[in-house]
Order: C-alpha cells, then sequence, then structure tokens
C-alpha cells in the first residue's frame, strides 16, 4: 500500500481545476512519535474533501499544520495559493476555521459574537453590522439574535459557531469534527449548509467521526492511518476495493436453521441468533436463486437482509494502528451492520 496519494480529480476537458489545498511530503514528529510521514493531497477548489482515520492517526495534525497553528517538520503546503510556511498571515485571511468545539463568548448575545469577529477581522462598523444580519438570516438564527449564546442547543452553537468563521468570507473552510454530539436533526441541518457553501464555490476540509457524514458530503475521501494515507478516491471508490457483498438469513427454528446450514454448507454461522451469511453480489439473479433453493428444500426464512460493503467496511478493512496523537487507536462511530 503506498505511503501517500496524490489527489487528482480532473475536469470533463482532462485538465485539473485550481488546488485550494495541496501538499507534498508534509511531515511532523514530536519527539521520537512520528504523526505525519509523508502526506501528498491535492483538494480543488470548491469541492468537499473529508479525512478519515483512527484517533491518533493524523487528521486534526494534517488541519492545525494547513491552518497555521502549528509548523510542519517537513514538506510544503499551499492553502489558497499561498505557503503555510512564508505567508502565514495570507493563508489566515484566506481561511475560517471551525473546531471540535464551538469557540462561542456564551456572556455575548449571537449578534453581539458575530460583531466581535468582524470586529476582529477589522471589517468596519457598517460592514460588520450588514454581515452579521446577513449569516444570522442564513443560519436560521435571527429570530434568536438577541439571546445569549449560552442558553443555545447544540445544534444552534454549531450554526452560530459556523457563521463565525463565515464573517470573513473564506474561500476554505476546515471543519474538524463540526458534527459531533449533535442530534441528527441538527447534523442534516449542518450538511445542508456545508453544501450550500459549496455551491457557491467555498473549498471545505472536513474531518469527521462519523463515516455516513464523509458518504453524504466528500467528493474525495482520504483514509490516515499511522501518519500516513493508507487510501484515496471517491465514496464509491473506496466501497468498490473491499470484497465482502453477502445476503444473510435469519431463521425463528433450530432445526430449519440447520436444514439450512446443510444447504449452504460454505455459510458463515450464527448460532446465537440463528443466522447464515451467504457470500454473494447481492443482485436479482443470485437472489432468487437464493430463495429457489430454500423454497426446493421446503424451509422457511424468517427475513434475509442483503449487505454491500460501505465506509464502515472501508475504515476496518484498512485501519488499526494509532499515532502519537493519542498512542491509540479508536475505531470510528461504526453503525450496526447486519454481517
Amino acid at each position: 500500500m503506498p505511503s501517500s496519494v496524490m489527489l487528482t480529480s480532473r475536469r470533463g476537458d482532462g485538465s485539473q481545476p485550481p488546488a485550494a489545498v495541496s501538499t507534498v511530503g508534509l511531515r511532523k514528529s514530536y519527539g521520537d512519535k512520528t504523526v505525519l510521514d509523508g502526506i501528498d493531497l491535492r483538494i480543488p477548489a470548491g469541492s468537499v474533501f473529508a479525512l478519515l482515520g483512527p484517533n491518533g492517526a493524523g487528521k486534526t495534525t494534517t488541519m492545525q499544520i494547513l491552518s497555521t497553528l502549528i509548523a510542519a517538520d517537513g514538506g510544503q503546503a499551499q492553502v489558497a495559493g499561498h505557503d503555510v510556511a512564508t505567508a502565514p498571515d495570507r493563508v489566515r485571511a484566506a481561511i475560517g476555521v471551525t473546531g471540535q468545539f464551538a469557540a462561542l463568548d456564551d456572556l455575548l448575545t449571537a449578534e453581539e459574537n458575530l460583531l466581535l469577529m468582524a470586529d476582529l477581522l477589522r471589517l468596519g462598523k457598517r460592514e460588520g453590522r450588514l454581515r452579521a444580519a446577513e449569516l444570522l438570516e442564513r443560519f436560521g438564527i435571527a429570530d434568536v439574535a438577541h439571546k445569549r449564546a449560552a442558553t443555545f442547543s447544540g445544534g444552534m452553537r454549531r450554526r452560530l459557531d459556523l457563521a463565525m468563521t463565515l464573517v470573513g468570507d473564506p474561500r476554505v473552510i476546515f471543519l474538524d469534527e463540526p458534527t459531533t454530539g449533535l442530534d441528527p436533526r441538527s447534523r442534516r441541518t449542518m450538511w445542508d449548509t456545508v453544501r450550500s457553501l459549496v455551491a457557491g464555490g467555498t473549498t471545505v476540509l472536513l474531518t469527521t467521526q462519523y463515516l455516513d457524514e464523509a458518504d453524504q458530503l466528500a467528493d474525495r475521501i482520504a483514509v490516515l492511518d499511522g501518519g500516513r494515507i493508507v487510501a484515496e478516491g471517491s465514496a464509491d471508490e473506496l466501497k468498490a476495493r473491499i470484497p465482502g457483498s453477502h445476503v444473510r438469513l435469519r431463521f425463528t427454528d433450530s432445526d430449519e436453521y440447520e436444514r439450512a446450514a446443510a444447504v449452504f454448507p460454505g455459510a458463515a454461522r450464527d448460532d446465537e441468533n440463528l443466522a447464515l451469511r451467504v457470500a454473494g453480489d447481492g443482485g436479482l439473479d443470485a437472489l432468487r436463486g437464493l430463495i429457489d433453493r430454500l423454497d426446493a428444500a421446503g424451509i422457511p426464512a424468517a427475513d434475509f437482509s442483503v449487505h454491500t460493503p460501505d465506509l464502515d467496511d472501508v475504515f476496518l478493512a484498512l485501519t488499526g494502528r494509532g499515532t502519537a496523537e493519542t498512542g491509540t487507536s479508536t475505531p470510528l462511530h461504526v453503525k450496526e451492520t447486519l454481517r
């Protein structure tokens, strides 16, 4: 498996769109612990790119280097056309960063938080107020503009936090696990917000602990493990690399379960749940053949389900080592699948 992969999304005419973010051989160590071991990225402008990997894989470190919060030990990185090492001020002027936790002043109202950010960016009083009003309306929090941030729900806090990131109208946005802790409705609202930003030409670099989030949002995905990129591509391209399509048959009677196991001697058994996992592509012809074999043997199945590889399988197949950020490998929020 290559240690790093260059991202090469191309236009229909064969040319490459301009890169909003690019790195070559990016490295970072803490003492004798290597966190990033040569990362190459090329992220086209106006796209969503996701970094996946276990805790300690190097996701947050990559974001910190690209946002100029820490310096790399080796390699090169450019954001919005500016070198992060030699032109950090220009990089900061072109980006917005939303971290894992909302960076709000709970003593201020929603409007005051936005105006504070406008003052820090030196937008001017009139421009700052216009920008704040626009963002309050855009993020659906205009009706609570004069309420203190301390009274907001988790979803509202994240929306306000992202609105603050957009005060300076950044060309590139870094989102570090933006929906952690949100309820499903708030997560979907955040997804819609990200899609609208990208539709307007903004580039989004996303790290997430939720595989379905990357599947829903990302044009391209890189899987990090042990400080290296172990796979990259679209969600569909990554899924296609992992074998394991199968049909799960469940029975309510132990005798019927044993008879079915004899009909499908190569099936994986789940004796506790009286279920068999029969390998196959899950297509209609394969399903008809499977059901015909059960009917011919006079064995009724309580239910069946088809499983095809998803990003859960990609993650579990490709990762497994932690690195210096935590020293451990913690799995992502992997949903239960019928196996």
